[in-house]
C-alpha cells in the first residue's frame, strides 16, 4: 500500500461518518454464556491485530526517522493493511474503529512535512536523442514526498454495494424467470449455477439500478477491447471482464474505503503481489494495461485454487482467499452457494451480482436496454520516456493538453512522468512523432521544467524572449538550427515562464491575453460531439474522450462540453448551418 494524504483522507472521513452507527444486532436464539464467549474471542483477536498493526508502524517511524523513506512506506503501508486485510469488519468494531483512526491521523503527521517540492531527475539514462543525461554536481537532492498530492479519485460502486438491501418487488422472482436464466446461461462462456439472487440483481438494475447499467454499457466500450484481450490471453473467460463494471463502473481512478483503487480495485498489498508499481510517483493499480493483466492473473490463480470454480474465484477477488477457505471450511463443499451463509454481507452481492450484469450485458436487448452505444475504445500513442517529463510539456509538444493526457494515464500521481524508472506515457493517437522530436530538443535533465509555445509568422527570438522571460542566447541554444520562418514551435528552457500572447503592434490595441488550455462551450438541441467538433474545427476523438461522452450520441441543451486548448486557440467557430 502506498500512503497517502488523499487515500488517509477518505479513510478517515468514511469512517467518521458511521461512527455514531448502532452495533451489531445479537443472532436470535443465544444464550448469554456465548454472546460473552464470543466477544472475548473477538477481543482477544483484535488485540492481536493492533499489536501487529502498531508494530509495523514503529519500524515505520524508525525508518522515516533514519531517512529510510522506501520502507517507512511500506511499513506504513502494512500497518494499514494489517487492519483492513484481518477478516474483521473495522466499521463494525468499535474498539478496532478508532484504532484504525488514530493509525490514519498518525501516519497522515508523519508524511505531511515530508517535502513540498518536485525533485528534479538526477539519474543518469540515456535520452531518446542518444545523449547521456547525469546529475549536475553540486546540485542539491530533494527528499522525495513519501505521500502524494495531485492524483485525484472518484468513489467506488463496491462501497454502496456492500450496503444495497433488494426491495420486495425486487426479490419477487418467478420460476419462469429461473427457468429463462437456465437457458440465457447458455449464451456465458463459464459454468456457473443459476439461483433466484441473480434475477433479483436484474431486477435492480432494470428498475433503480437502471442508469449504473446504462452508463456501465456506455463506458465499457472504452476499456473492453483491451480487457478482452488480456483476458483471452491469460486464460480467463473473456465474459468475466464485466467484473470491471461491478468492480469500479469503468472509473480508472474509483477508489474505496477499504483502499482499493483502479478499474479492477486492488487494495496495495495484492498489487505489489501482482507486480503493480506504486510509489510517490506513480500507482499502477490505476493502469489500463498493467492493472488489467494483474486482475486477470489475480482470477486465474483463485480459480486454480478452486479448481476452475469462477464463482468461488470471483467471491476470492471480492472478500479474499481466507475468507472463501472459511466458508468452505464451515459449509463442507467449494459451492459459492452453499457457502454464501458464512460470507460477508458485500460478497453475498457481490457474486450474483456480476453474474446479472453479464447476463445482461451478453443480452441487452432481451432485458430492456436496447440501443445503448458503447464509448469509442481509447486510441492512443505510445512513447517511451527515459527521464522525468512534464505532462505540460507533453500536452503543448502534441497540441494536447495535461486534463486529457491524465485521462489517459490515470496512474501518474503528478503532472510529471515518475523519475524512479522508464515510463511509457500515453499520447494522443497520431501524435508520438510530433513528441519525440521535440524532445530531441531538449537535455533530458530540463524536460522536468521545459515549456512548448507557439510563435506566429513574423516573430523573432527577441520579441519571444520578452514573452517569456528567456533571454535569446537561451533560445539560440535549446533551438539550434530552428528556423522561425518553417517552424510554429519553439521550446523554452525554464518553468517560470511569463507566457503572454505575442501580436504584431497597432494603434490603440491592447494586449491579447494568454490562451487557456481548455474552453467550455455550450450545447444547444440536437448537438452532438461531432457537431461542436467540427465547428470548433478540433477533433471529434479528443473532445468525446476529454468529455467521456459518445461522439455521436445527441447531447442535452445547455449540456457544458469541454474543448481542448486547440479549440481554445481558435478565436470563432466556424460557422454552422441553420437547422
Amino acid at each position: 500500500m502506498v500512503s497517502s494524504v488523499p487515500r488517509l483522507v477518505v479513510c478517515a472521513i468514511v469512517l467518521m461518518s458511521i461512527v455514531g452507527a448502532t452495533t451489531a444486532q445479537i443472532p436470535a436464539g443465544s444464550s448469554a454464556r456465548s454472546i460473552q464467549t464470543d466477544v472475548d474471542k473477538t477481543n482477544v483477536k483484535v488485540s492481536q491485530i493492533i499489536a501487529r498493526s502498531e508494530d509495523h508502524f514503529r519500524k515505520g517511524k524508525l525508518n522515516l526517522d533514519d531517512n529510510k523513506r522506501e520502507a517507512a512506506r511500506d511499513e506504513f503501508d502494512q500497518a494499514v493493511d494489517t487492519l483492513l486485510e484481518a477478516g474483521l469488519d473495522v466499521r463494525a468494531n468499535q474498539r478496532l474503529q478508532t484504532y484504525y483512526l488514530e493509525l490514519v491521523e498518525r501516519i497522515y503527521r508523519e508524511e505531511v512535512p515530508i517535502g513540498h517540492g518536485l525533485p528534479h531527475a538526477t539519474t543518469a539514462l540515456v535520452a531518446q536523442n542518444g545523449q547521456t543525461n547525469s546529475a549536475q554536481d553540486g546540485k542539491p537532492q530533494i527528499a522525495p514526498q513519501v505521500g502524494f498530492r495531485e492524483q485525484r479519485f472518484e468513489p467506488s460502486p463496491l462501497d454502496e454495494l456492500s450496503k444495497l438491501i433488494l426491495t420486495a418487488e425486487e426479490q419477487n422472482v418467478s420460476q419462469d424467470d429461473v427457468n429463462a436464466l437456465e437457458l440465457a446461461k447458455g449464451n456465458v462462456n463459464f459454468a456457473f449455477k443459476i439461483n433466484p439472487l441473480i434475477q433479483q440483481y436484474i431486477n435492480y438494475y432494470q428498475g433503480r439500478g437502471r442508469s449504473t447499467m446504462e452508463s456501465g454499457l456506455r463506458r465499457a466500450g472504452r476499456y473492453m477491447p483491451l480487457a478482452r484481450k488480456i483476458f483471452k490471453e491469460e486464460g480467463v473467460p473473456v465474459d468475466i471482464t464485466w467484473l470491471g463494471q461491478v468492480e469500479s463502473a469503468w472509473k480508472p481512478n474509483a477508489l474505496s474505503h477499504a483502499a482499493a483503487s483502479g478499474l479492477w480495485q486492488f487494495v496495495p498489498a495484492t498489487g505489489r503481489q501482482y507486480g503493480l508499481r506504486q510509489s510517490a510517483w506513480i500507482d499502477e493499480r490505476n493502469s489500463f494495461e498493467q492493472a488489467t493483466r494483474a486482475s486477470a492473473r489475480y482470477l486465474k490463480d483463485l480459480a486454480r485454487r478452486y479448481n476452475n470454480n469462477w464463482e468461488l474465484a470471483m467471491g476470492g477477488y471480492n472478500t479474499g482467499a481466507g475468507n472463501i477457505d472459511r466458508g468452505i471450511a464451515r459449509a463442507g463443499t467449494a459451492d459459492f452457494w452453499e457457502i454464501y451463509p458464512y460470507l460477508y454481507q458485500e460478497t453475498r452481492n457481490y457474486v450474483p451480482n456480476i453474474l446479472a450484469v453479464i447476463l445482461i450485458a451478453k443480452n441487452p436487448e432481451k432485458y430492456g436496454f436496447a440501443g445503448i452505444k458503447p464509448e469509442a475504445p481509447l486510441a492512443y500513442d505510445v512513447v517511451q520516456l527515459p527521464t522525468t517529463t512534464s505532462l505540460q510539456l507533453i500536452a503543448d509538444a502534441t497540441d494536447s493538453n495535461v486534463d486529457y493526457l491524465r485521462t489517459i494515464n490515470p496512474e501518474l500521481r503528478r503532472d510529471v512522468t515518475p523519475r524512479d524508472g522508464i515510463y511509457n506515457v500515453r499520447v494522443p493517437a497520431g501524435r508520438s512523432k510530433q513528441l519525440v522530436a521535440v524532445l530531441k530538443r531538449i537535455p533530458g535533465d530540463q524536460r522536468d521544467t521545459a515549456r512548448i509555445i507557439s510563435v506566429v509568422p513574423g516573430e523573432d527570438l527577441q520579441s519571444v524572449a520578452n514573452r517569456t522571460g528567456a533571454s535569446v542566447a537561451q533560445l539560440e541554444a535549446v533551438n539550434h538550427g530552428i528556423d522561425l520562418k518553417t517552424t510554429n514551435k519553439l521550446v523554452i528552457p525554464s518553468g517560470g515562464l511569463k507566457l503572454a500572447s505575442w501580436k504584431r503592434t497597432k494603434t490603440g490595441a491592447e494586449e491579447t491575453p494568454a490562451t487557456p488550455s481548455l474552453t467550455t462551450v455550450r450545447a444547444r438541441k440536437g448537438d452532438t460531439i461531432a457537431k461542436i467538433a467540427e465547428a470548433h474545427r478540433v477533433a471529434a476523438g479528443d473532445v468525446a474522450r476529454l468529455n467521456g461522452l459518445s461522439i455521436n450520441g445527441e447531447l442535452k441543451a445547455g449540456q457544458e462540453v469541454k474543448l481542448p486548448g486547440s479549440a481554445a486557440a481558435t478565436n470563432t467557430p466556424a460557422p454552422r448551418r441553420r437547422r
